[in-house]
């Protein structure tokens, strides 16, 4: 029996029977689909512009004319209408005094008022002076009870006006120590007897004075 002819070429077909589905296989997973995509519209984008802020503006006032300065009116006034107006004390006329006694007495009632001094020509002081006045004080001073049971010590100064007449008045504390100690000095200078009153050129004034009252224990 003759063999078929094609026998022999049986590889050749095999061989290329692999190449194709081999390649057909090789193109099937590089074959690459798309899909239809379609753009999807987002709309408009707005955009937030900052305005400047801008400063504010201010009305500026109109410039105000200038004052009109009108000369015044001179107006002519009888003399004895003014006179009426006008008060003048008079020095009572001594032949003979002379013209610088009447300057100094003037000066003099210029000067010297009714309010106290501080620093005068001469001061005030008591009868017997200054340091029977502190033994008569330190005798009558009465030590509080209160004071005592504190054990409290020092000093009281005590302000008060003499009066042209010599009474001793306007009593006040200007630093004191508590305890009852500052009323108890009080009332001891408010027995005090009159003072010889200052004196300002000659002429007595008020004179405000401070006095130490103090306290101790024995």
């Amino acid at each position: 029996m003759e063999k078929n002819p094609l026998h022999k070429w049986r590889p050749f077909f095999i061989t290329v029977g692999l190449s194709v589905s081999l390649s057909l296989t090789l193109m099937a997973f590089e074959w690459k689909t798309y899909n239809d995509e379609t753009l999807i519209s987002l709309g408009k984008l707005q955009l937030d512009e900052e305005k400047p802020e801008l400063p504010p503006i201010t009305k500026m006032k109109p410039p105000q004319p200038p004052k009109v300065i009108t000369a015044p009116k001179i107006v002519e006034v009888d003399d004895t209408e003014l006179i009426k107006d006008i008060k003048v004390d008079f020095i009572e006329f001594d032949p003979d005094m002379d013209i610088e006694e009447i300057e100094e007495t003037t000066q003099i009632e210029e000067v010297i008022g009714d309010e106290p001094f501080d620093i005068v020509e001469e001061n005030a002081l008591p009868e017997g002076g200054m340091g029977t006045f502190l033994k008569w004080v330190a005798g009558n001073i009465r030590y509080p009870s209160q004071a005592k049971r504190m054990q409290v010590e020092g000093t009281v100064y005590v302000q008060f006006i003499v009066n042209k007449d010599g009474n001793l008045t306007d009593f006040q504390v200007m630093r004191g120590i508590g305890g009852g100690c500052d009323e108890e000095a009080v009332r001891v200078l408010k027995k005090a007897t009159s003072w010889k009153p200052a004196k300002q050129r000659g002429r007595p004034v008020r004179q405000r004075m401070v006095l130490p009252v103090k306290f101790r224990l024995q």
